[in-house]
Formats: structure tokens, C-alpha cells, sequence
């Protein structure tokens, strides 16, 4: 099962006022894991940057103005995406601007429930309670330090966290063994999990390594920690 984790920047709020995307940033799921296959483009929306957008984002005319127009990606942003469920926090407000896009191009747009809505989930999994990407990293203990300002393709590897724990957590299917049986018409080697491109930080931290030494230390030299 693929899954596409999407999300966009803008000028604004309405395309029919006259705003456009700047930015897209979609992250691929494979049967709920991150495959390291991603689509992160910037885009010239062939207009000036509002401030109180670019406080948001900080996307500035300066930056954006030698980036390629929507018309030169949008197919590629179609091939991508396929017929992929799309996972997307508001996505009533991402659709929307996308579609706008596609249908200026004469591509095949988006359909309504081709989405699945993190935030819809969200608000009925925690009715009354802040319902924002941050608020929902601070609920399931996801780290969005680097969250400075808002950015299409970290945002999109953000909420992939936050979707799995939003379904049930990092094994929302009970696929605790490492053999996937295929199902009907899937070619079993379509898709395997693969290393991650770069290493996950250490969570340790040196006084805490320097501690466990320090016990381990005192336990005598049989101890498994020094059979390697």
C-alpha cells in the first residue's frame, strides 16, 4: 500500500484571489514505512511575496524568482503522486491550490478522496484539543525542534510521524514480522525496506554513554555488554 505525505506553501489562502504555491514537499509510504523516496520542489508563483506570507515560510521573491514556474512540474508532480492515497494536515486548503494548478494545465486533478485529512483525524481522535502540527508533535513526543518556519518537505516528514500515531503508532497494521505476505495481484518484490540514507541521531547523550560505562565497568569482565 503506498501513501503519499504532502504539503504546500503559498502567497496566501485563495488561488482565486490571485495566490499560488511556492513550494511542495511529499514524502512516500510504503505499507506505512518511509521508503526514502521523496518529491520537494520550489516554485516561481509569478507574483510578489506578501510579507505576512513570508513570515510564514520565508520564501522571499529573490529566492523564488529563478525557480521553475508550475507549468514546468506539474506533470512530474503527477507521475509521482499516481493514484497514491495522499496524506495531508487541512488538506481541503492543499487540494484546492493544487487543483487550481492542475486544471490551468489541463491534468488530471485531484479527487476529494484521494486525501485522507490528519487534521480531520486528529479533531475527532481529540475533540476540544489543539489540533495543529505542532500541537500534535508535543502530544506524541515528536521531535519538531528544527520547525523554525514552516517548509513544504520537512513539514511532510513531520506529519508522516504524526500520521502513524494518529492510526495506532509505529506498527498501526500489527506487522510485527519482518516477512510481508503479498496480496492478490502484488508482486511480492515490488518493494522492500531499505537502510535509511542517513543515520538517525543518537539519542544517548554523552553523560548518559559516559555513565553506562561506568556501570558496566563494575560488573566484572563477563558481562555481555563486552562480548562483541
Amino acid at each position: 500500500m503506498r501513501e503519499i505525505v504532502l504539503d504546500t506553501e503559498t502567497t496566501g489562502f485563495d488561488p482565486h484571489t490571485g495566490d499560488r504555491i511556492v513550494e511542495i514537499g511529499a514524502v512516500e509510504l510504503m505499507r506505512h514505512v518511509a521508503t526514502g523516496n521523496t518529491y520537494h520542489q520550489y516554485i516561481n508563483p509569478e507574483r510578489g511575496m506578501p510579507h505576512e506570507a513570508f513570515e510564514v515560510h520565508g520564501l522571499g521573491d529573490d529566492f523564488l524568482r529563478d525557480k521553475p514556474k508550475f507549468a514546468h512540474i506539474g506533470q512530474a508532480f503527477v507521475d509521482f503522486i499516481g493514484d497514491s492515497k495522499l496524506i495531508i494536515h487541512n488538506a481541503a486548503f492543499d487540494i484546492k491550490f493544487l487543483n487550481f494548478e492542475l486544471s490551468k494545465m489541463s491534468l488530471r486533478q485531484i479527487p476529494w478522496e484521494q486525501a485522507i485529512d490528519t487534521l480531520a483525524i486528529a479533531r475527532k481522535k481529540f475533540p476540544g484539543s489543539p489540533s495543529s502540527l505542532d500541537a500534535l508533535c508535543r502530544r506524541f513526543g515528536i521531535d519538531n525542534s528544527s520547525r523554525t518556519l514552516h517548509g513544504a518537505l520537512l513539514d511532510s516528514e513531520i506529519l508522516a510521524e504524526v500520521y502513524l500515531e494518529l492510526i495506532g503508532g509505529k506498527q498501526p497494521d500489527f506487522g510485527l514480522s519482518t516477512r510481508v505476505e503479498p496480496k492478490d495481484g502484488e508482486n511480492q518484490n515490488e518493494w522492500t525496506p531499505r537502510s535509511r540514507p542517513t543515520p538517525l541521531p543518537p539519542r544517548l547523550t554523552e553523560k548518559e554513554n559516559a555513565a553506562h560505562a561506568e556501570f558496566v565497568s563494575k560488573l566484572g569482565g563477563d558481562v555481555l555488554w563486552l562480548k562483541t
